[in-house]
């Protein structure tokens, strides 16, 4: 008797039509996300915000952490390309990189504000329309 081989059956899953009104962005954001997915890291960016930071000053702004710990976490902000490294004799300073920011920003948020937005004015207009400057009910016939 000869055993035959089963194999699994294979789903064909659409794949969703590109949109010309999205941004084109490079979805290959994966290394940012798991960047910003440590508060500590995120902490990081915050201090980075006002200016480059040497790896010794935000190890110091750590003292909960050893120096291996927060170089790990810096080493995951360079890989997801949020934080640019340059040296300086022999000290590191580190700049915040906020492109990879925008790109979310642009890929994730932008897209569904709009909406929103719209949306708020819209109440608001009709808000206003049902209510009259004293608060109370407009009967919505004009004096």
């Amino acid at each position: 008797m000869v055993k035959q081989k089963v194999v699994p059956e294979q789903r064909n899953i659409p794949r969703a039509p590109a949109s010309s009104q999205e941004p084109q962005v490079n979805d290959d954001l994966d290394s940012v996300w798991r960047a910003l997915a440590n508060p500590i890291r995120r902490r990081m960016l915050d201090l980075l915000r006002d200016g480059p930071l040497t790896t010794g000053a935000l190890n110091e702004a750590f003292p909960d952490h050893s120096r291996f710990a927060v170089m790990q976490h810096l080493r995951v902000l360079v890989e997801g390309d949020l934080v640019i490294p340059r040296r300086s004799g022999r000290e590191r300073f580190n700049h915040l990189n906020p492109v990879p920011i925008q790109q979310i920003s642009d890929r994730w948020v932008r897209r569904y504000d709009r909406h929103w937005s719209h949306a708020l004015v819209d109440m608001k207009t009709q808000l206003e329309s049902e209510f009259d400057s004293s608060g109370h009910e407009s009967d919505g016939k004009s004096a």
